[in-house]
């Protein structure tokens, strides 16, 4: 906790990446591309969902809802770290910043338990596919996809409540690129204690347990995978789970490694890297992963292409 007065100011400094006018022209067009096809790419998806019926399934409805996370996800962080590349404006307000602080906080926590609904998804096809409709019903299948909502929601709302709260020094300068919550607790003239440890127990259930649930559900999927006998079979199986375990990998991946990395000097900058990582590079990879090896979405891509055709030559 920082020495300093008592007081509230109704700005932040981002700091981003202290890297050279090259360096963040570079940056810059990274990071546009990169939005630009992080939200095209996830709002395809949500449009050929909604308008295929082939696609009209569990693990597409699901996949339309992370879709939609992660547009959220990409527009919360970028667009101010866009602003700062290009004009170099590193100020942001404090309702802003709260704004950033909840939905972030809500996108990040969707994202883990729709990855959770989709492995369970993925294990009742695999693992018990004569029940699949039984245990995938509508009903089942609306609880899975709304209850990552309601529960993101209300995890965000008690992010911004117990953060906007707080004090903060008269710097108020944010070592990232977006006011994460960490960084948030480290500048505060306030006691943070109970909301570190608060944020502890969070990731533990929000987190640690669904990625758990989530590497359960893949033993006993492989598990049926090795039983099945005939090497097509196993191969259609295996397709039919990769897309989701890609994207669990990817999504978790830098996490890991930014959690269970040990501090030290200079570990900031790698800190911000792999957030980028986690926060631009994985939805913007989402909608390929679903895409390039997926017949279904190929399939649906097509079909939407012929019916176009078709409305042109009328």
């Amino acid at each position: 906790m920082e020495e300093c007065s008592n007081i509230t100011e109704n700005v932040f400094y981002i700091s981003a990446f202290p890297i050279s006018e090259t360096g963040q022209c570079l940056l810059f067009t990274a990071v546009l591309l990169m939005y630009l096809m992080a939200v095209l790419g996830n709002m395809t998806i949500v449009l050929l969902v909604s308008l295929v019926p082939q696609l009209h399934t569990p693990m597409y409805f699901f996949l339309s809802n992370l879709a939609i996370s992660d547009v959220i996800y990409v527009s919360v962080t970028l667009p101010k770290l866009l602003s700062i590349l290009l004009t170099q404006d590193h100020w942001i307000s404090f309702s802003a910043c709260m704004a950033q602080v909840y939905f972030f906080s809500l996108s990040a926590g969707c994202d883990i338990l729709l990855l959770t609904s989709m492995s369970y998804d993925r294990y009742v096809a695999i693992c018990k596919p004569l029940q699949y409709s039984l245990l995938m019903s509508k009903d089942v299948c609306l609880l899975l996809a709304l209850s990552p909502w309601l529960i993101s929601v209300t995890n965000a709302a008690a992010h911004v409540l117990t953060t906007s709260l707080l004090s903060y020094c008269l710097t108020q300068n944010v070592d990232h690129f977006f006011c994460e919550l960490k960084e948030l607790y480290a500048i505060t003239s306030s006691d943070a204690t109970s909301r570190n440890i608060f944020m502890l127990i969070e990731d533990a259930l929000l987190a640690f347990f669904p990625f758990l649930l989530i590497m359960t559900s893949y033993v006993f999927i492989i598990s049926t995978i090795l039983k099945i006998r005939s090497s097509k079979g196993r191969l259609k199986a295996y397709s039919s789970c990769t897309s989701h375990l890609t994207t669990v990998i990817l999504f978790y991946g830098p996490i890991i490694i930014l959690y269970s990395r040990p501090e030290s000097e200079g570990s900031k900058e790698l800190d911000k890297l792999l957030t980028l990582l986690y926060t631009a590079v994985v939805p913007m990879l989402n909608p390929f992963v679903y895409t390039l090896r997926n017949q279904d979405v190929l399939n649906a891509i097509q079909n939407v292409k012929r019916k176009r055709n078709m409305i042109f030559l009328k």
